[in-house]
């Protein structure tokens, strides 16, 4: 494993870091013929022609959880975040050439809860498939790190993430507002098998696939802070 305190850094300074490497060819086809042997007929997956999204991912499919929480990722989550993180959302998603799709320039506003109701600073709800999401004070979006596991060599042409870096330190940041004389694009190739970490509130978006190459993703959040005592973590998982 690379020197871990200089992702650290890199998350901090610019809401992002990748790192190849992080799990073997071996253990991303274990994960690979999980997912390949899932019931796919429950409304947490979202499908077209080609299964693409499958929300509450480690939930849905803990069969999965022995090869994704290798020694490695054990060890990122302890020196990058802290040995007191948990899981609080997990996402499985696909570019596959049927359901290709732009997804335009956001942040990650909302967390995943258990239930809907009234709470000083947490709003505004969304509510999809029964499942409640809500964006909370700004000090839990912060707080949260994610993981973003590559099942396939992911570049500009298939799909890969592009960040404006830096992006999350001006908290609420309006993608209509972003001033491209200072701001700057980068796209974060990578390999099979590799993650990127980045922070909630940066700036993120993604182009279509154009050589129809699948771009398959786990998104893991993490979270370290307990929520008012009325609701919980929907998904949360030690």
């Amino acid at each position: 494993m690379e020197n871990l305190q200089n992702h650290k850094k890199e998350i901090s300074e610019k809401g992002f870091t990748l790192i190849n490497d992080v799990f073997s060819k071996q253990e991303i086809n274990q994960i690979i013929n999980v997912i390949d042997s899932i019931d796919t007929s429950k409304e947490t997956f979202r499908k077209s022609e080609d299964l693409f999204a499958i929300r509450q991912f480690l939930k849905e499919v803990p069969e999965s959880h022995r090869f994704i929480f290798n020694d490695n990722i054990k060890q990122i989550i302890n020196e990058v975040f802290g040995n007191d993180y948990f899981v609080v959302k997990s996402i499985y998603f696909d570019k596959p050439e049927k359901s290709n799709w732009y997804v335009s320039y956001h942040q990650d506003l909302t967390i995943s809860v258990d239930k809907k109701l009234d709470l000083n600073g947490f709003g505004p709800w969304t509510t999809k498939q029964n499942q409640f999401a809500v964006q909370p004070p700004i000090d839990y979006l912060k707080n949260i790190f994610t993981i973003r596991i590559h099942l396939d060599d992911t570049d500009e042409n298939n799909g890969a993430l592009k960040v404006v870096p830096n992006s999350h330190s001006k908290e609420i940041y309006r993608p209509e507002t972003i001033d491209w004389n200072v701001e700057t694009e980068e796209i974060c190739s990578v390999n099979k098998g590799g993650i990127m970490i980045m922070k909630p509130l940066i700036l993120h978006g993604s182009n279509r696939t154009t050589n129809n190459q699948k771009r398959r993703v786990i998104h893991i959040e993490f979270s370290n802070m307990e929520l008012p005592e009325e609701i919980n973590w929907s998904e949360r998982l030690n």
